[in-house]
């Protein structure tokens, strides 16, 4: 009998142990990561927001007063940096248009009302708005992305061309809706698709080898 999900979380969790994310000062500065590590590795990611932080621009009125040229420089090191500009104004667009910047009023939203929204702005698909709601906003909502993808096929638990909304209603239906365990799950997975199970896998070193039929592809 295959293991179920809970079972596959707690031997990660075993294995890697307690990854502590999202890394972030504020919801606010979770969102800004969440639209810039799109296509791109985390330690970019940081390259990015440190250089917002030296420009004093962690904030959405900050970040919109600032010329394109401008803040295309700062947020160059994650890659995209024209596209990922245009994204991140028009989310500092959204949060002051609809909330004048104040994310304690955002959080008032229902979630389903929120992504609905988050979906609306430009450049924020599924799994960005996702990790806003789980990261930024603690909404009880899995996110799916590459490696959860990986991992959870080579397990033998999803097809491979499966919806995102097909793989986030398995995790929600078999699992507590829980903050801390999305969390904390979703971190382990990422994790896990890094260091493990890679394009070309560490099999040997798999906490998941025993049940896994895709062993050494």
């Amino acid at each position: 009998m295959p293991p179920s999900l809970t079972e596959i979380y707690e031997r990660l969790l075993d294995h890697h142990g307690p990854q502590h994310w999202w890394p972030a000062n504020s919801p606010f500065e979770v969102m800004v990561g969440a639209v810039l590590v799109q296509s791109t590795a985390w330690r970019n990611v940081e390259h990015a927001i440190a250089n917002l932080k030296a420009a004093d621009s962690m904030s959405p009125a900050a970040i919109r007063d600032m010329s394109s040229d401008r803040l295309e420089g700062v947020i160059r090191p994650s890659g995209f940096f024209r596209v990922k500009a245009k994204r991140l104004r028009a989310l500092c667009d959204y949060l002051g248009d609809r909330y004048s910047d104040s994310i304690r009023h955002m959080a008032e939203r229902p979630t389903h009302d929120l992504r609905r929204e988050l979906l609306a702005v430009y450049g924020i698909g599924e799994e960005t708005a996702d990790d806003i709601l789980l990261y930024a906003l603690d909404r009880p909502v899995f996110v799916i992305d590459t490696f959860t993808r990986r991992v959870f096929h080579r397990l033998g638990r999803c097809e491979q061309g499966a919806s995102y909304g097909d793989l986030q209603a398995m995790f929600h239906q078999r699992l507590p809706r829980d903050v801390a365990l999305f969390n904390e799950y979703h971190a382990l997975i990422v994790r896990h698709g890094n260091t493990i199970c890679r394009k070309r896998p560490d099999c040997v070193s798999c906490p998941l080898l025993a049940d896994c039929p895709r062993t050494g592809l």
